[in-house]
This record gives C-alpha cells, structure tokens and sequence, in this order.
C-alpha cells in the first residue's frame, strides 16, 4: 500500500432556523443563524485499563506482551450524529488516531499501556471498502516491528472501551484521542451546513440537510412561477418540511432558486431550484434512504433541485 494525504472533508451534523424569503429563481436564500452539534463524548483517561498519564500516552520503553496490532478487515465509513463520518473496521469498531502520533512521516508513539488502551490496528489485512481511498491506507512499522496500519499516514487504533460496534467512548479522550475521517483527519464534531451533500453509492450526489438526513422532493409539487407544497394534513407526518436554511450555510447546493416560502398553514419551507423539499420520517439515520421512490412520488434531491433515480429519466 502506499500512503499520500489528499485533502478533504466529511462533516455532518447540525439544525437550521427560519429565515427570510428571496424570489424564485434568484440566486440566494433565507437570511438567518444555526445551531450545531457538539461531541458528547468527553475528555477522560484510559481508567483502569493502565497506569499511563490520562492522554494514553504511555511511560515505559518497551512493548507490553500482546499489544500487536489486531487485523482491520474491511474499512468503511459510518455516519454518526454527533462526530460526522468516521472509519469502522471490518467489526463496525471505531478507529481512532492521536494528536501526539505523526502523519508526515508517519510515526507511533503509543506504547506499553497506552498501547494496551488504544490497541493498534494491523496493516496487512485493511481492505479499502466503501467509502474509503486505497490510496490514503499504508503502514507504519512499529517499535517491535509489527506493521501498523495508517490512513492519510496517521496510525489507526481502536479503544478498548468501545465494546460494541458504533462505540465512540474514545472520542476526545485527553482531547488527544479522536476518531478517524476517510482522509485521515479528525472526525470531530464542526459546524455543518444547514444544506449539503453527500455520494450515495446507488443515488449519486445528493442534498442532506444539517443533520445527514436525505433530503426529498414530491413529484405533485410546483416549483414555478412559485413553489407550492402538495403535501398537506397527514402527509406531513411522513414527509416533516425542511425549515428555511440561509444561503451562506449550505454546501454544494446550486444557489439559483435556493430560497424558502410559505405555506398556507404558515409554516415557512426550503426550497432547491424553487422546489419544496423535505425529510422522510421511515428514514432513522444519517445515510438512510428509505423514502426513495415512495408512491412512485418521493424522490432523493440532486444539488441542482431535480428528483435523483426517476426510473426512465
């Protein structure tokens, strides 16, 4: 494997508030504030895991007996609603990175009970699965001589308080600790746009709001010369209506027609490209897509505002 460090970006994570309406079809959107979503976890010690000063960072000189690096298997990208995109190992296991480590070179420094803590993750079986650059996956050889593997040349590591898959008790830990993003940066938590978007491996780019959710578009709306809703009443209980998103707090979405408008029972709405959009209730997690195709109605929002997956278009 080689190891290169192209830079990128995957944050989610976030709400909007209601905003000011601008005319259809002109470039812009509702001017207004958002609030974000911070991290939960927080910053604490490895417990009685070891006896290392509390940022994992380890005091003795040599390697403790079972701390070779453990097999990664197959690395993917998992969303979470607090800290964004993070890497998973082939077990859905949290891999993490630490700020006292190097990524150019590359270069370990967690060792004896540090490394007891925060196990290593072994180069030779990492598999780049969805969402994750083979390019960006190499090693490192680590003071005994085992070959650890890196991503955007930062060690990998999992926590040992993390018992299940999706487990992130390691994030912020000794605010050194974090978990890892495709491209080797932190998967913090950071301010995230109200509107952005996102590759769906089946759907392409598409538009989600603030907190990772697919945004949708109902075929039975208007767009011109003004944006109508045709969902009304019950439908609404389904499809929850985007609350209007301020033009300078969206990402990747195409700014001519974004604006918001509103409805009858005065509720104010977001648009893309003058089109209504909402959210889908079935849908439970970031990432999710299940009100795709819906009533052959419902339909995923590309960037430009046009309804992605339309069987024939």
């Amino acid at each position: 494997m080689k190891t290169s460090w192209p830079s990128a970006s995957l944050v989610v994570g976030a709400a909007v508030v209601l905003a000011l309406t601008t005319a259809c079809g002109q470039d812009g959107g509702a001017a207004g504030t958002s609030q974000n979503v911070g991290a939960t976890a927080a910053p604490g010690d490895v417990g009685d895991l070891g006896t290392g000063t509390g940022d994992g960072a380890g005091t003795g000189t040599g390697q403790v007996p079972g701390n070779a690096p453990e097999p990664a298997g197959k690395l993917s990208v998992s969303p979470n609603a607090e800290i964004g995109a993070l890497v998973t190992d082939g077990a859905g296991r949290t891999l993490y990175r630490f700020d006292a480590d190097t990524a150019k070179p590359p270069k370990t420094t967690c060792e004896n009970d540090c490394a007891t803590a925060w196990p290593p993750v072994a180069a030779g079986d990492a598999i780049a699965g969805e969402g994750i650059d083979e390019d960006l996956l190499g090693e490192v050889t680590r003071p005994d001589g085992t070959k650890q593997l890196t991503i955007g040349g930062w060690p990998a590591y999992r926590y040992a308080k993390d018992t299940a898959a999706g487990d992130v008790k390691g994030q912020g830990v000794g605010k050194k600790w974090y978990a890892l993003a495709a491209d080797g940066k932190k998967a913090k938590a950071e301010p995230a746009a109200g509107l952005s978007t996102r590759e769906d491996p089946k759907l392409g780019e598409i538009v989600v709001d603030g907190n990772g959710m697919t945004v949708y578009r109902f075929l039975k709306d208007e767009a011109w010369p003004k944006p109508v809703s045709a969902c009304t009443g019950a439908c609404l209980e389904k499809w929850p209506v985007v609350a209007p998103v301020p033009a300078n707090d969206t990402e990747g979405v195409a700014k001519k027609g974004l604006m918001s408008f509103t409805r009858p029972d005065g509720a104010a709405q977001q648009t893309v490209d003058c089109w209504p959009i909402y959210t889908f209730a079935g849908d439970k997690a970031p990432g999710d897509t299940n009100g795709q195709g819906v009533g052959g109605t419902w339909y995923a929002v590309k960037p430009d505002g046009k309804p992605a997956g339309v069987p024939g278009k």
